[in-house]
């Protein structure tokens, strides 16, 4: 894994956390994939219409630890901490990128509540 294909993930994963994208479904539908499947951290399953007709948490959150896993040539997993400076809950995550349509989209993500500081 180079440097470079890292950034692209974690840039493409920081993209979905930012407030002014999740406060638009426009930007919000462009990263997730029609089949966006979501398992919370409440252990409550979203799906892509569930985001974007309900809206999704607007908090300040930082990524830590970043890794990529590459799959296959269309599937990629990432892994990372993610501290919710707002609700002050650190989540670990993990996240699905599927290569559809000439570009990646956000196809899975879950979030577990943990205890672990960066």
């Amino acid at each position: 894994m180079n440097d470079s294909t890292k950034a692209y993930f974690k840039s493409l994963e920081e993209s979905h956390l930012d407030i002014d994208v999740r406060k638009s479904k426009e930007k919000l539908a462009h990263i997730l994939a029609d089949e966006f499947k979501e398992i919370g951290s409440s252990g409550k399953m979203y799906t892509k219409s569930d985001c974007l007709n309900e809206g999704v948490g607007l908090f300040e959150m930082t990524v830590h630890d970043f890794e990529v896993y590459p799959l296959s040539e269309d599937l990629t997993l990432t892994t990372y901490l993610l501290i919710n400076t707002t609700r002050n809950r650190n989540t670990l995550r993990s996240s699905i990128w599927k290569y559809i349509d000439n570009r990646w989209q956000l196809y899975f993500h879950q979030g577990t509540i943990t205890e672990e500081k960066e």
